[in-house]
């Protein structure tokens, strides 16, 4: 078991996270859930902000303005809420399963670097970066009558033809793309000054009229925090009924090595792109689960995203490493027929395909479901149906806009835009998992599957934030010091006199931190080298450096089950 520091203040925003979805699970009352903030890294974290200063987030948000820069939400203690929720459900389907556990933890530090999994893979990894222009920069875009917008397309035509109606050539266009396209990875968006001058020049009206006559998706950032709607975080639609003989008995654990695992001797089968969909096949993948993942002929174009490691994209296998894949053509029946037969044998049948392709293909839960009503048929979407039947590309970017999360995450005095973290991806695709425990959990008592519905925007809803946008002090934002940044931590800022006698920005981050701490001041080193963290001692339980397998640095499983 790790060592645990004692910490100033208990993880509220996650313990409040965790039993919301709790109440919305069935899980056995002798299974508890334990949070704390630092978990195994062995520093003092006694906060939210100290948590995205040590671990990265900090930094990774920050790209875009050029600094690190807090989020002004609790995006790591809501993501530790959902990790909890997980451990305690899947244990609770273990021990139903004949396991004996009772106990799951983890921490809001866990949290942070689960979603930071991509980006350290990436910094971790043996082969060059993709290339990129330099500089900082976001893709939202302002236009001549007040309005900011976040566009989004992933066909190079579309962009282009968005710019030529905007007068743009398509050279100049061109230019804009890569970058554009790579803000997923890098967290930055440095698009040619040409192309923003190009929006302020237009009224939104016509940038809307572009975006509709290209194919583009645009909507419209707005300033308050609030989220439009309220969906519940998953909804679940138990399968047509049956009678007892008809439905198949849940899979026991296996008495196998990794037994100790909730969900060893599950079966998942995916067929996910991007982010959102493989993150929730991962995380039951780390709770023990077989996942087959579906791929088309020659594999996903994700594979090849650089940098590589060990011949396959590094931020590839930061999700999918692990997996079993089977390659099949999903427009032509002999693939549909594939995926039938391997779902016919699966616990849980996982997409995040565009609104309307299952049906289109067959391979809807009414199509599944009559060959497996055990089977768990989950979809994780972009919108829900909080948009219509015709939404916007379901991203993670268009989704922090239409939640509000693309003014949560700044503070008043700042434009809205959203964080180029991809937020919503990452907290989308745990919730989807979540989504997917509480079927499995419900089986166990029924016997039947179900159809679990998730999105980006239902995630995005679960992040706790103020009417409006928060007003942050100069303390709100880290320190300069002569080789980095320090974020005070909750007793220093409530001390600013103490704070500008004892700094001093010609001492190192080290220097400024053992000064503070000699007058009983905590303060954060912000972490601004995520290749760090695999050498870094204090997060040598949390982070597996890079190995034969992945040839990148990882975080370790964020669950500990007793």
């Amino acid at each position: 078991m790790t060592t645990r520091l004692r910490t100033a203040a208990h993880p509220a925003v996650a313990t409040a996270v965790a039993d919301r979805l709790l109440r919305r699970t069935a899980h056995p009352a002798e299974v508890r859930h334990t949070l704390d903030w630092a978990g195994p890294v062995g520093m003092d974290l006694p906060d939210e902000r100290a948590v995205q200063a040590a671990c990265g987030l900090m930094h990774v948000h920050g790209r875009a303005t050029g600094g690190p820069v807090p989020l002004a939400v609790d995006y790591a203690s809501v993501v530790a809420g959902v990790l909890a929720a997980q451990g305690a459900t899947a244990a609770g389907i273990g021990r139903a399963r004949g396991l004996d556990l009772r106990e799951a933890r983890t921490s809001v530090a866990q949290g942070a670097l689960l979603a930071l999994g991509q980006y350290l893979a990436a910094a971790t990894a043996d082969g060059p970066e993709q290339p990129e222009a330099s500089g900082p920069g976001l893709a939202t875009l302002d236009t001549s009558d007040g309005a900011r917008v976040e566009v989004e397309t992933l066909d190079p035509s579309a962009w282009r033809e968005f710019w030529a109606r905007l007068g743009v050539p398509a050279t100049l266009a061109g230019r804009g793309w890569l970058p554009f396209q790579q803000r997923f990875a890098t967290a930055v968006c440095p698009l040619p000054d040409e192309l923003r001058q190009a929006a302020l020049g237009r009224t939104l009206a016509d940038l809307r009229a572009a975006a509709h006559h290209s194919g583009v998706s645009l909507l419209t950032v707005g300033s308050d925090p609030a989220p439009p709607v309220h969906p519940a975080p998953w909804r679940l639609t138990p399968a047509p009924g049956h009678s007892a003989g008809d439905v198949p008995a849940p899979r026991p654990a296996l008495h196998a090595p990794t037994a100790d695992l909730p969900l060893t001797g599950l079966r998942v089968v995916e067929s996910t792109r991007r982010v959102q969909g493989p993150l929730a096949g991962h995380v039951l993948r780390m709770l023990g689960a077989e996942v087959i993942r579906v791929e088309p002929p020659g594999g996903d174009p994700m594979r090849w995203l650089a940098p590589l490691a060990g011949g396959t994209s590094a931020r590839f296998t930061a999700l999918n490493a692990g997996k079993r894949v089977v390659e099949a053509d999903l427009t032509t029946a002999a693939g549909r027929d594939t995926v039938r037969t391997l779902t016919a044998e699966a616990d849980v049948f996982l997409h995040n395909w565009a609104p309307g392709k299952a049906a289109r293909l067959g391979l809807d839960d009414s199509d599944l479901l009559p060959a497996r009503p055990a089977l768990v048929y989950a979809w994780a979407s972009g919108f829900g149906d909080t948009l219509g039947d015709r939404p916007p590309l379901g991203t993670d970017y268009l989704a922090q806009v239409h939640s509000g999360l693309a003014a949560a995450v700044r503070p008043y005095g700042e434009p809205p835009a959203p964080s180029l973290m991809t937020l919503t991806d990452v907290l989308g695709g745990l919730v989807c998992a979540q989504g997917v425990l509480a079927a499995l959990a419900a089986r166990e008592r029924t016997g039947r599957g179900c159809r679990v519905d998730s999105s980006l925007v239902s995630a995005a809803a679960l992040i706790p934030r103020p009417a409006h946008r928060a007003r942050w002090t100069p303390l709100d934002r880290p320190l300069p010091t002569a080789d980095g940044h320090l974020y005070p931590g909750p007793e220093a800022r409530a001390h600013p006199e103490a704070l500008r006698g004892l700094l001093d920005r010609d001492l190192t981050t080290e220097e400024c931190a053992h000064r503070l701490a000699a007058h009983g001041l905590t303060a954060t080193p912000v972490r601004a080298d995520l290749a760090a963290l695999a050498h870094d001692p204090a997060f040598r339980t949390a982070v597996a450096p890079p190995d034969r397998c992945t040839g990148h640095a990882r975080p370790y499983t964020p669950w500990e089950f007793a």
